[in-house]
């Protein structure tokens, strides 16, 4: 039995290879939807050996992402609020309120603003958010003739770094709660698994060092673009003008009316928190923030969005809007999102066909257990990050590190908090940073951004941050032990 485990290690490094070709082919076409197909392929052949049968295995990946149920509740999320966004686009709610909010806006700075302004009503999902705050700041831009990069970089600190930072009432709370739990208990600690894991926030260096950056590029805006920045998104432009000019000239032909925004948004966001705090209770919990922590977040928001759709319809009827143009913009504005669809659907078989590979025995066969305790959280932190940025997941990587990590920790007399917030913030980085990430991915659709250019441009901002976090866990892990 050991020889055959031996035999089965020895091959484990194959597992990274659908991963290199992906980030190698995006690199290489500045698209990211070849390489996952080549990638889940090629994958999916060296789970077989063999080329027939690994285009049937391919297909099997597909299908068991789309079995999965909460897969299949991210993707009905993402085509609901997407054609929600378009039914409010046509009706003129967009319209309205960018006009409305562009009276009382005239900086980048005053723009940068709004994103972190919208923080209290948005806060319980990335996908949430970003699908609430994008659109109305996708039309800001367009008029302000800002960085689209920029801005969207913002956007996206002010998501994952906020949401991963936050102890209650987010989509995250349960997940990462009941990581830390089952890490105690394989280890046997007597430790509470909610304590430690709100010491681990204080220790998340990556999430507040990102959250300082997004802060300051905020108050100190720059002045001017870059020209390598204006031709992007000048190519962005053409290129969405050239298959989308007749519904932009329809859509700048409607007339402005915010409140066709406003009720529809302060709905869902009533609806969420509702929701929310009933599917807790019913869950047990005793009180508002524990219903906010163990509720189905994921579930919740789309059953929020799916009765704000049924609502907003009447709503917009009864106030002389076209069925006619309500369903095919509703349709469009969910079209738009099958790009995010389409490559989460492939990022998470390409995750399955590493797992098949044994990409979790060869992180664990090659890290080894003889560092020393003070080097154990920047360790787990940058190979982490790593992995974190090839798969594209803050719950992969975290469901990845964390029994490594806590299991490293006891072994060097590490500190158990200090390491779990290393893991955490290694799964931000990986989620804020990574072309494979929904944050990515979902930002750049909205504001129609290359993903590939996207996601370099974050790099060069996230790898500045990784760095100041790498030297405070050294600087802390060495004071703690």
């Amino acid at each position: 039995m050991d020889r055959l485990e031996e035999e089965i290690l020895e091959h484990t490094w194959l597992s990274l290879v659908p991963f290199l070709i992906v980030i190698a082919m995006a690199i290489w076409l500045r698209n990211i939807l070849p390489g996952l197909v080549v990638g889940l392929l090629v994958g999916s052949m060296i789970v077989t050996a063999n080329i027939i049968d690994g285009s049937y295995q391919s297909v099997a990946y597909i299908v068991t992402t789309l079995s999965d149920e909460t897969n299949i509740k991210i993707i009905a999320f993402l085509y609901l609020f997407g054609g929600l966004v378009g039914m409010m686009n046509i009706s003129g709610g967009i319209k309205g309120f960018s006009e409305w909010v562009g009276t009382k806006i005239k900086t980048e700075r005053g723009l940068l603003g709004v994103i972190w302004l919208t923080l209290p009503f948005t806060f319980m999902m990335p996908m949430f958010r970003i699908m609430m705050v994008g659109p109305i700041i996708k039309s800001l831009v367009n008029k302000m003739k800002l960085s689209k990069q920029k801005v969207g970089l913002t956007l996206d600190i002010s998501t994952e770094s906020i949401i991963v930072l936050l102890p209650v009432a987010t989509a995250f709370v349960g997940f990462m709660v009941s990581l830390v739990e089952g890490g105690l208990t394989e280890l046997n600690l007597d430790m509470s698994p909610y304590n430690v894991f709100l010491l681990s926030i204080l220790f998340n260096f990556y999430a507040i060092v990102m959250l300082v950056i997004g802060i300051i590029q905020t108050v100190w805006p720059s002045s001017k673009k870059t020209n390598q920045l204006r031709e992007q998104e000048l190519t962005d432009n053409q290129v969405h003008e050239f298959h989308r000019t007749g519904i932009k000239k329809e859509l700048s032909l409607v007339k402005a009316q915010p409140w066709n925004l406003i009720v529809p948004v302060f709905l869902l966001l009533g609806l969420s928190l509702f929701l929310l705090w009933k599917d807790g209770m019913d869950r047990g919990a005793q009180t508002v923030f524990e219903a906010f922590s163990i509720a189905d977040a994921t579930f919740v928001m789309l059953l929020a969005v799916f009765i704000t759709l049924i609502i907003s319809f009447v709503f917009y009827i009864i106030r002389r809007q076209s069925l006619e143009e309500l369903l095919y913009h509703f349709y469009d504005g969910g079209n738009q999102m099958m790009e995010a669809i389409s490559l989460l659907v492939l990022i998470w078989a390409l995750t399955l066909s590493a797992d098949d590979l044994g990409f979790s025995a060869f992180i664990s066969s090659t890290l080894g257990t003889f560092l020393p305790a003070y080097m154990t959280p920047a360790t787990i932190f940058v190979l982490g990050s790593i992995v974190g940025y090839f798969i594209g997941s803050s719950w992969g990587t975290w469901g990845l590190f964390m029994p490594l990590g806590m299991t490293l920790a006891v072994a060097t007399g590490a500190s158990i908090p200090l390491t779990v917030g290393a893991v955490f913030a290694s799964g931000a980085f990986g989620a804020l940073t990574s072309p494979l990430g929904d944050t990515t991915i979902t930002t750049a659709s909205i504001l129609d951004l290359h993903i590939v250019d996207y996601a370099r441009y974050k790099l060069k901002i996230s790898a500045i941050g990784a760095a100041i976090a790498v030297l405070f866990y050294l600087g802390v892990a060495f004071i703690l032990t």
